[in-house]
Parts: structure tokens; sequence; C-alpha cells
């Protein structure tokens, strides 16, 4: 009986190879979608398509002729209320002054005229205290529309969320953009998948975490990984489900968009089936 089996194995082994062959392509796992996140027009495109970029890189500018306006008033606004804080504060140091002089000269003078300048000083002083005080409230607020401002700034220099390389630029300088609309299309090369699809009948064969080989003939590249996902919506017209196949890039030549195999090994399956 054991003879029978093994033949029966090596036969089958030999017919279909112990192996099913699909056909996919390397994809990209962390593609990202650059939008623009504020109105403006277009000032400077710093990267074309096919350039490298890295995280933090500034892709693009955008120019707002409307904040630049508001900038620039935000940013006179700070510099009157911080003057302001200034003129109270030197006007504070010379009531200061003046009160240890009338302190010092206490003795050439009366009671009663010591007495009604000292009051004057100090009403004087709580009114310039009170007014620093007044400016310097006003210093945060417009300190805190700046740093919106800053923000906003931000929103006008996109940069690259991640290492990557530029595979699809979709504006010009001088173009208008809005909030949302897409302006380039950035990928991660370093984290790279093949996507295959197998046969409805197939599936039977493939399960998610198994270990598999893969191909790329335009490279003679050969390196082994295993399904990561098994998507559940199948194509209706050919009765086909897609799979994911994480393998470790090992070479710089290997871009999105290569033609590759996926061998799945089935002598397990033969055997248990037997």
């Amino acid at each position: 009986m054991m003879k029978y089996t093994l033949l029966l194995l090596f036969m089958l082994s030999s017919l279909y190879g112990a192996e099913l062959i699909l056909t996919g392509t390397v994809i990209s796992n962390n593609q990202k979608m650059i939008p623009a996140r504020y109105m403006g027009y277009v000032k400077k495109i710093h990267f074309e398509v096919g350039d490298s970029v890295e995280r933090e890189d500034t892709l693009f500018e955008l120019e707002s002729a409307e904040f630049d306006i508001l900038e620039s008033q935000a940013d006179l606004a700070l510099e009157q209320a911080k003057l302001m804080v200034d003129v109270y504060q030197t006007r504070l140091n010379v009531y200061k002054n003046r009160k240890k002089r009338l302190k010092r000269d206490r003795k050439l003078m009366s009671a009663s005229n010591y007495r009604a300048d000292m009051e004057e000083m100090s009403d004087s002083m709580d009114n310039v205290t009170a007014s620093i005080e007044s400016a310097q409230v006003l210093v945060e607020q417009v300190s805190e529309k700046t740093k919106q401002f800053a923000t906003i700034a931000g929103y006008l220099k996109i940069k690259a969320p991640n290492n990557g390389i530029l595979v699809d630029k979709r504006i010009q300088v001088g173009d208008m953009v809005a909030p949302g609309m897409l302006t380039m299309i950035l990928v991660d090369m370093d984290h790279l998948e093949v996507e295959a699809e197998v046969a409805e009948s197939d599936l039977k064969y493939v399960r998610r975490h198994k270990v598999v080989r893969i191909k790329i003939p335009s490279l003679n590249y050969k390196a082994s990984g295993y399904i990561k996902a098994i998507v559940p919506s199948a194509n209706p017209m050919a009765h086909t489900f897609k799979i994911r196949v994480h393998f470790e890039k090992t070479s710089d030549m290997i871009f999105p968009g290569m033609y590759a195999k996926v061998f799945v090994d089935l002598t397990n399956e033969i055997v248990n089936k037997i």
C-alpha cells in the first residue's frame, strides 16, 4: 500500500509539478496620495516624476495673497503689542526711580506733601501696572494668532510623509489648487509586495501565512515569502480572488509594476488528499 501511495504521489508530482503557479505584479504596500491642504497658486515645485524624496522634504509650495496680507497684519499687531509692553515697563521703571528719590528726600519735605506725592506715585504705578498686564494679555492673544498662521504656512509647504519615489505629478507652477485636491503620488520603495490572482477552484490551496516562492523573471530574482492576505472580494467575471504576498526586498532594481510569479507548494495538499 505504501509503495502504491508513493508511486501515485510521484506521478501526481510529475504531472502537476506539485506547485500552483500564479501570475502577479509587484506593488507598494505604502503608496501615498498627496493632497493640497490650503487654497492657493502653486509657486514652486521641487521634485519631478521619478525623483527620490526623503521624509520631510518640501515637495511643492503654494502662495496666497490673502494669507500673506493676514500674516503681515498679525505680525504687525504682535510687534505693536510688544512695543506697548516695553513702553509701559519703561514708564513703570521711571515711577519706581521717582519713588526711591521721594523716599530719599523725605526729610526735606513736609509730611503732608510727602504723603500726597506718595499716594499720587502709587496710583500712577498701579495704573501703569494694569496697562502692562492688559498689554501682555494682548501679546498672548496675538501670539496665538501668529501660531495659527504658522500652522497655515505649514499647509503652504507640502512635505513628503515618508521616503519614496514620486510616480505621479498632477500640478504645474501657476496652477490653482483647492483643499483635498490630489497633487502627487508617492510610492514607498522599501515595503513591496506581490499581488496575484488565484482562481476560485484553487483557493483551497492558499491560506494566510503559508510560505511560498516568488520569482521576478525580468531580473531572474528569486525569494521566499508568505501569503499576507486573501482579499475576500471575488472578481465576478473571472471568479478569481486577490492575494498579497509579503517578501523581503534585497535588490534595488525591484520596482512596483514588475511582472512576478508566485509558486504555491501543493505537496502537502496532495499527501493529505491521498
